[in-house]
């Protein structure tokens, strides 16, 4: 029936009051820490950057097959297996074994039930040819294989990406996976977005090394230049600690040189390596290397044993506050690229708020004047419904500080034509009911109990939509699919609940009139 109890009048009410102040939070600021949230601007209304990034995971291939080299020998050493000529290539390693140890080799990487299974299916073996020394393998990784790594590689990325980009202290950012090479980052009010492409295309990769002289090193050595890319210096391949290593960075002033420096604090593993390798080397010269280039080169006076240290370089307050960021966060574990940049201006982004907010009044009033001149009276209360029904919406989204892009106010639009259309099939069925029946209370009320069925049906269908878009969908899409979704509940709820309260109180005082709608 069209009776409301008291208790749920005041419900109805309470609830209406609650999303309608917090929806003005947006307007209006509150002490109340509940009350004083805000709907978050997207990026095609605030203006910021828009970057998709690609993940070159060439090195991160050359590195695991590296790694690999080194187990297979010593796993075929322990089998008195013997392997000649291991080398990489192209991706793939190869190496050559006596005839009679062809078939054990192969079903090594092969067979799920073999000794070294870790490395099934990740890898696959191919015969090339046979000579009369042996037989040439290649052993290379699997597309299953790789698709492991690219996504761990992408996880992993996404992860370090998300640190950075916290760090620095962008609103808001939305950084998704794209394929399994690629993460999509959107940031919206950047002021810097220089800066960011900067920090994100930087690995940080840290190691700390000893500068050399001798070519004979039996780790190996490489010549690296330091970053102002004139001068070099022969460094060895012996890592002594990396960024692994590191508990904190943090970007401070040296009163005695008044420079500014980063400093650095390391974990247990790494202030025993370092104290050891500074207490063996007084005197030679330490190489800081970060990314392939040398940062500084400092000279050990003596042995540091704290489990802490220094990086001196030239820096400017930012660039060293970038690199302990750099730091704190880690390094990829792959080299980023960016392949695609958009910028939107502020400018832009209020251009597209005003006309999402024409669009919304002109449409709101057109369908106020409709349904004023169509319905009257009840024309009246749909209107009063509706501008609630926007208020409860605006509030939910505020609630869950949701972030509204351009195709968000698309949904909110949207979501006025369905409460519209809600109330136009109540009311064009209460019409049919008035025909058949001269007690206008129970006519009116068949007409919200038929016409439920129809209504619910068409919203359930819209939110299998919404629902779809959200987890299909990306970005402004999923802002579209989120303030639909929001929308249809408000909608049932206005127009079974507020709707239906104040059709009730008029014509329940109207009772008798002849002809009510």
């Amino acid at each position: 029936m069209l009776y409301f109890s008291k208790l749920r009048i005041l419900f109805i009410s309470l609830f209406s009051i609650l999303f309608i102040l917090v929806a003005s939070s947006n307007l209006f600021k509150f002490d109340d820490s509940f009350f004083n949230k805000k709907i978050n601007l997207g990026l095609d209304l605030q203006g910021g950057s828009y970057l998709l990034l690609e993940i070159d995971n060439t090195p991160v291939i050359e590195q695991k097959l590296q790694n690999l080299t080194t187990t297979i020998r010593n796993y075929f050493k322990d089998k008195n297996i013997k392997i000649n000529n291991i080398k990489i290539e192209n991706q793939n390693i190869f190496f050559n074994v006596v005839d009679q140890n062809k078939q054990i080799i192969i079903d090594t990487f092969t067979d799920e039930n073999s000794e070294i299974n870790p490395y099934y299916p990740r890898f696959k073996s191919h015969q090339l040819d046979i000579e009369d020394n042996g037989l040439n393998l290649k052993l290379g990784f699997s597309k299953q294989g790789l698709i492991a790594l690219k996504t761990s590689s992408q996880d992993q990325a996404i992860e370090i990406v998300r640190r950075r980009i916290d760090e620095v202290g962008t609103n808001e950012p939305n950084i998704l996976k794209r394929g399994n090479n690629r993460i999509l980052v959107e940031l919206p009010g950047l002021d810097d977005p220089m800066r960011v492409k900067s920090l994100l295309g930087k690995t940080a990769n840290l190691t700390f090394r000893f500068v050399t002289n001798n070519n004979n090193d039996s780790f190996g050595v490489e010549k690296l230049k330091y970053e102002d890319g004139i001068e070099d210096a022969t460094v060895s391949k012996r890592i002594i600690i990396s960024g692994d290593n590191l508990l904190d960075a943090q970007p401070k002033m040296d009163t005695q040189t008044n420079q500014t420096i980063v400093s650095f604090s390391l974990d247990r593993v790494g202030a025993k390596r370092f104290g050891k390798a500074t207490s063996t080397g007084i005197g030679k010269q330490l190489a800081i290397v970060l990314d392939g280039k040398i940062i500084s080169a400092p000279v050990i006076r003596d042995t540091i044993a704290s489990g802490s240290g220094q990086i001196s370089g030239g820096f400017t307050f930012q660039s060293a506050t970038d690199l302990a960021l750099l730091l704190r966060s880690g390094a990829l574990p792959a080299p980023l690229n960016i392949i695609e940049e958009r910028t939107v201006g502020p400018d832009l982004g209020q251009d597209s708020i005003n006309a999402g907010m024409i669009a919304l009044a002109i449409g709101f009033l057109l369908v106020i004047v409709f349904m004023f001149v169509k319905y009257r009276i009840f024309g009246l209360i749909t209107n009063i419904t509706l501008i609630v029904n926007l208020f409860i919406l605006l509030g939910v989204l505020t609630l869950f500080e949701a972030t509204l892009t351009l195709p968000g106010i698309a949904g909110i639009i949207l979501t006025v034509g369905m409460a519209v259309d809600a109330n136009v099939l109540i009311f064009e069925r209460i019409k049919e009911e008035l025909k058949n029946e001269n007690n206008n209370l129970i006519a009116f009320d068949s007409g919200y109990t038929k016409s439920r069925t129809a209504i619910i049906d068409a919203n359930i269908t819209t939110l299998l939509a919404a629902i779809i878009l959200f987890f299909m969908g990306s970005g402004p899409v999923k802002g579209f699919s989120v303030t639909l979704g929001v929308g249809i509940f408000t909608t049932l709820f206005t127009v079974y609940f507020i709707a239906r309260l104040f059709t009730s109180i008029y014509v329940s005082k109207n009772r008798h009139k002849e002809k009510l709608i």
